[in-house]
């Protein structure tokens, strides 16, 4: 009996010390289960954006430009010394761009904005937010003012893509960079320093890009693009020095729609645009990033019905927008696409 009693108690004992383990280890399992889910879920919880940091203190210049195209510009000569953010990204046309949810709070922050100007950011908003603000400094205005024989005119009204001719565009870091030393005195010798680096940056893209555009023949430098955004272009690397003196340089570069993408094709327009093409013998056209194609194949139909072979290259130039590619690359694209695409139509 005193056995049976003794087991007994051992075997209780046993129930208890199983059940004590078992909820020892539940209380493991969901502390472990409670920590797994935190970790996941501080993991999952999204990054700050660039603009959310750009928002932040952090002691440096905060510097807002409205395209990729100043922003390499300002970025140069500010270096480290500033903290640059673009307003306008990716795709993104400034021509039509309007201001989003946040962006009058950048304008507010930033302590210096720097945009393209002549005409280029005409977005109704946007246009409202540059114009008499004392903040704002246009390298393309600047451009006007310092080097008004440089600007082209389409119809007496001003050509904004200045940044296409890469020695130009050159000339805006002078700008830049005395404005950044008035914004910051003490910093002056480090921004000259990055202002002649920059220069010498683009004075070597510029001669890259002109080296390439003389490999091809005098007589197929003649490029059709979807808008006029690659007048510059065409005056720097494509027309020969003897017709900078006139106009001459004009008729090499040609586009169906004006200096702002989606203007509406008039039965004049193709029929001028098509007896370009067989005048010049082209046989290749080029479409942009941004803009729809729509134009350009009305071109290609109305010249395949003349019996003429007509083609749009297979990958498109970029010019209003940098998509994910920055300035420099953006520029060394286009000038690779233009020269293989009027040499060998590809």
């Amino acid at each position: 009996m005193k056995i049976y009693q003794k087991c007994s108690q051992q075997s209780h004992f046993c129930v208890q010390l199983k059940q004590q383990l078992l909820r020892w280890h539940m209380q493991k399992y969901w502390f472990i289960c409670s920590v797994l889910l935190l970790v996941l879920a501080l993991g999952c919880k999204n990054p700050p954006t660039r603009a959310q940091d750009w928002m932040q203190e952090n002691g440096k210049v905060k510097v807002l430009c409205t395209t990729a195209m100043v922003a390499d510009i300002v970025q140069g000569v500010g270096g480290e010394q500033i903290d640059c953010l673009t307003l306008i990204q990716g795709e993104n046309d400034p021509h039509s761009y309007q201001l989003v949810k946040g962006d009058d709070e950048k304008f507010s922050r930033a302590d210096l904005i720097f945009c393209s100007g002549l005409g280029l950011e005409h977005g109704p908003s946007l246009r409202a937010a540059l114009e008499h603000n004392p903040k704002v400094f246009s390298l393309g205005d600047y451009l006007h003012r310092t080097y008004p024989s440089s600007i082209v005119f389409i119809d007496k009204t001003v050509d904004p893509h200045v940044w296409m001719d890469v020695g130009l565009w050159q000339k805006t870091i002078e700008m830049v960079s005395r404005i950044l030393s008035e914004k910051m005195p003490d910093q002056k010798a480090l921004l000259e320093q990055n202002a002649r680096s920059t220069a010498s940056r683009l004075s070597q893209l510029d001669a890259e890009i002109a080296a390439k555009l003389q490999t091809v023949p005098l007589d197929q430098r003649y490029l059709v693009t979807t808008h006029d955004a690659f007048n510059y272009f065409t005056r720097a690397y494509l027309a020969p020095k003897e017709e900078l003196s006139s106009s001459l340089w004009r008729l090499r570069c040609q586009a169906p729609e004006g200096l702002a993408p989606d203007s509406q094709l008039s039965t004049a327009d193709i029929q001028q645009l098509t007896d370009h093409l067989i005048r010049f013998n082209i046989s290749t056209i080029f479409a942009e990033s941004n803009v729809s194609q729509d134009s350009l194949k009305k071109i290609v139909d109305v010249m395949h019905k003349k019996g003429r072979t007509v083609h749009i290259a297979k990958r498109p130039l970029y010019a209003d927008a940098c998509g994910t590619n920055s300035y420099q690359d953006m520029m060394q694209y286009d000038a690779e696409i233009i020269a293989r695409g009027l040499l060998n139509g590809s």
